[in-house]
């Protein structure tokens, strides 16, 4: 008994090292009380380069505006830094504000947005990636357009039952309609629970409704919708259209 006791716990542990490692991403969604260059120039020339010294890329967006339309009257920008780990995510964010380099080249914008906030507020979530797709997919150069989806779960058991429906089937459809991955994310820690968060990216927005029409009338979208399994998964969508901002890392 002891020697099957043993291999049973050799297997196991061999099952977990081979595992892939997940990602961690950390969203910050800022709500601007007004123009956002100055914060754009801090995020470019300051904040950014000192995550990607440290090896974290970090994309960057503004909020859809369609041409012809009034840009919403509450701009936002939202920022997706992407970790190897959750070790990585603490040693980083803890070097940054310890680096006087750093610290001395943000000087100017933190005295000047003291008094005068350039942002009220940011949301952050911290997500671990889907074990579909363990790190994030670098988007095609051709990409005008990014769609960041949150959906709530009206307790963990379901939150858990709709990470699993992506996992095994909504991913692989999302591939055949044309909706591109970029991550997913199922949040650690955040404002909303219990949640997850993905990212796609569409060449622009014409591809993007056309996408998904074409997954709303596929028939494997159909038999998945109607899956005792999945009954009452997510209750609560936010859908935002983003833009990558010219200093985007993608």
């Amino acid at each position: 008994m002891s020697i099957l006791f043993i291999s049973a716990c050799t297997s196991e542990k061999k099952e977990v090292a081979d595992s892939p490692k997940k990602q961690i991403y950390e969203w910050r969604i800022y709500t601007l009380t007004g123009d956002g260059t100055a914060l754009d120039d801090f995020f470019k020339m300051t904040l950014l380069p000192a995550y990607n010294q440290r090896n974290i890329t970090v994309g960057a967006f503004s909020l859809y505006t369609p041409e012809g339309q009034v840009p919403p009257e509450k701009e936002q920008r939202y920022l997706l830094f992407v970790y190897p780990d959750l070790k990585t995510y603490y040693e980083v964010r803890r070097s940054i504000w310890n680096d006087k380099k750093f610290m001395d080249a943000g000087r100017p914008f933190f005295e000047t947005t003291a008094p005068n906030p350039v942002y009220s507020e940011y949301e952050t979530y911290l997500c671990e990636a889907f074990d579909k797709i363990p790190a994030m997919r670098m988007p095609d150069k051709s990409r005008t357009l990014f769609e960041f989806r949150c959906y709530h779960s009206p307790n963990e058991e379901a939150n858990l039952r709709k990470i699993k429906m992506f996992n095994v089937a909504e991913i692989d459809l999302f591939d055949k309609v044309g909706i591109h991955s970029v991550c997913y994310g199922e949040i650690l820690s955040g404002t909303h629970m219990p949640a997850l968060i993905y990212l796609t990216w569409h060449q622009d927005e014409a591809a993007r409704n056309a996408a998904w029409d074409a997954f709303k009338n596929h028939p494997d979208w159909d038999r998945l919708k109607n899956d005792p399994e999945y009954k009452n998964t997510a209750t609560n969508n936010i859908i935002k259209l983003l833009s990558p901002l010219p200093y985007s890392g993608f």
